[in-house]
This record gives structure tokens, C-alpha cells and sequence, in this order.
């Protein structure tokens, strides 16, 4: 079982790269958005409920998928370094796959403002994710993130065997998930 985490900030690439690599590799691709999308239909992702419920169907994904014969699985995952509560998710969703004998990958996508900006708008992106659509409201949260949220890495923060960082700013989402294939020999 593997267990490829795709992180970094707001239309850096992490959906459309893990698409990518699903065709490449045959791993399922999970884009954080599945769930936020489904519980956005009834709550807000802002509110107590509306994140309990998108928690409640990953961990419930992550188990069953963790248990099944599925060659593996990738996960998109917007990770605030600056939390606390942020690297213990990580660490317990990683760690429910290598108790279950999986093996985790973790990518870091980073791309300049200016075309995660360009990303945000893409016909892709508002298609797979409908909260997305608001384009003002979407630009103007990616870039109040900025001032909030740490949402890549410093050098050797991440200390994992299979840790690959990619500034994919000025390559495709083919390439990326070629170059993340190879590296891991997915």
C-alpha cells in the first residue's frame, strides 16, 4: 500500500498533479476538496459541523482504504505549518498507513503568487471544486492566507524518508507527476 500526500498552499497544483499521477501510477487520487465539497452542500466548511464532517469522511476513507487491497492512494492536503494541530493530522494519518504496512510519500508542490493566482481561475480547478467558484472570494482567501497560514515548508522541516519538494511554477502537471513517479519509483 502506498500512501502518496501531495501538500502546499491554495492552486499550487495538488489536485491536478495527483490527477496526473493517478493515470500514471493507477493509485486512486483523493483531492481534499471530494470531502469539502460533498459537506458544503448542507454546512459550511467554517463551522463546528462542517468540519467534523469532512474529518469524519477522510478518517473513514483512510481506514478502509488502508485495510483494502488498493495499490494505494493519494491525498491533496493544504498543510499550515504554523498549527500545531496541523502536523498532529498529518502524523496520524500517516501513521494509520504504516501501521497498516503502507509505505508514505509525501510532495511538496511551491509556485509563485502569481500563477497560483492564474491556477485559481482554471476551468479544471472550478470544475472539480465548486466552492472554488467564487472567484473573488477564492483569490482574496488565497492571498488573506498568506498573512495567516505558513503553508510550505522550511528546509529540512520535514524530516520523512520519502520526502520529494517541487517548485512546479514553471512545469506541467504531466511533468511534476512524471518527475514525482520517478523519484519515488511509483
Amino acid at each position: 500500500m502506498k500512501f502518496v500526500l501531495i501538500i502546499g498552499p491554495q492552486a499550487v497544483g495538488k489536485m491536478t498533479v495527483g490527477y496526473e499521477l493517478s493515470k500514471l501510477t493507477e493509485l486512486k487520487l483523493f483531492h481534499n476538496h471530494m470531502t469539502i465539497d460533498l459537506v458544503n452542500q448542507f454546512f459550511d466548511y467554517s463551522t463546528p459541523e462542517g468540519k467534523r464532517l469532512v474529518s469524519l469522511f477522510r478518517q473513514e476513507i483512510f481506514e478502509e482504504v488502508s485495510k483494502s487491497d488498493l495499490d494505494g492512494l493519494i491525498f491533496t492536503y493544504v498543510w499550515a505549518f504554523n498549527l500545531q494541530a496541523d502536523w498532529d493530522y498529518v502524523e496520524r494519518i500517516c501513521s494509520l498507513f504504516e501501521s497498516r504496512g503502507g509505505t508514505v510519500y509525501i510532495v511538496e508542490l511551491e509556485a509563485d503568487l502569481e500563477e497560483r493566482i492564474h491556477r485559481n481561475k482554471t476551468p479544471y480547478r472550478l470544475e472539480q471544486k465548486p466552492s472554488k467558484r467564487n472567484l473573488a472570494w477564492s483569490e482574496t482567501n488565497l492571498i488573506d492566507s498568506l498573512e495567516k497560514y505558513r503553508l510550505n515548508s522550511h528546509d529540512g522541516e520535514i524530516t520523512r524518508e520519502n520526502y520529494f519538494r517541487l517548485n512546479n511554477t514553471n512545469i506541467s502537471a504531466v511533468d511534476a507527476a512524471r518527475l514525482i513517479k520517478d523519484k519515488f519509483n511509483l
